[in-house]
Order: structure tokens, then sequence, then C-alpha cells
């Protein structure tokens, strides 16, 4: 038994709203490199953001608000941060694995009750997301119709 990941389906940059408002970087991703941004995300309570669009494969999300966000279980644990998202086959499959592994991991409901995401990390630090690959807005398909 392992993990089987089938995609990469977003990067999430931090987004500090120190000089710039994300008005003004959405607008950077919209006007100068030419990404629409999906209008079906979610609110997430304290953490603001838009998710851009890369063509019919994935998303940037961008991720603001103050840290720890209100989604962190702990030190350096907060989806808020930057991170990778890859998605899997089986969501449920690859949590039992990291458990099993004894992996630095957590889950979080914070998108929304069924969406279940389920979060590592890497050796270094590095925060990588794992979801279940039809149940996210990542790829143009999952956005037709939502």
């Amino acid at each position: 038994m392992s993990i089987k990941v089938v995609g990469i389906h977003h990067h999430g940059i931090r987004i500090d709203d120190n000089n710039q408002s994300f008005d003004d970087v959405r607008a950077f991703y919209a006007d100068v490199l030419g990404m629409g941004h999906d209008t079906g995300r979610p609110e997430i309570a304290s953490v603001p953001g838009y998710w851009i669009n890369v063509g019919d494969g994935g998303q940037l999300h961008l991720i603001g608000g103050d840290l720890p966000s209100v989604v962190a279980v702990g030190p350096g644990k907060d989806a808020a941060l930057p991170h990778v998202a890859l998605a899997v086959e089986d969501i449920a499959s690859a949590k039992a694995w990291l458990e099993s592994k004894g992996a630095d991991m957590w889950v979080s409901n914070a998108v929304s009750p069924e969406f279940e995401q389920v979060f590592v990390l890497d050796p270094c630090g590095n925060i990588i997301e794992l979801h279940q690959f039809d149940k996210c807005r990542c790829t143009s398909a999952n956005r037709q119709g939502a």
C-alpha cells in the first residue's frame, strides 16, 4: 500500500497585505499575466485570498490574513502558509498510510465540511497538502457547473 498521487493541483502563495492590497495582487495576475480567478472560492473565515486559474490544470492560491491563521493547529502547521497541493486517488487511504508511517500530519476541513485536506510536513518542514482528486476546484473540469 502507498499513496497514489494523480496530479499537482495548486501552489499556495503567501500574500502579506503590508504594502499592496489583495486587489492589486489579483490585478497583477489578471492584467500582467492574463490569468483569471475562480469566482467560486468559498469564504474562509479570516483567511482572505484569491484562487488564480492556471489554464485547465491547476491554480495558484493567494492566501493572506493574520498568522497564525484560524486554521492553524500548531507552530508551522497552518494551511495559510506556503504549500503545494497534490491530488490523490483516495484521501482515506492516503491518511491511513501516513498514520501508519508516523508522518507529521494534520487534517483540515476549512474549505468545506465535505472536503477533507490532509497536510504533512516533509523532512525539511515544507507543507504538502493532499486532497481527493475529484473534490476540489483546482481543475477546470471540477469548476464546471459548480
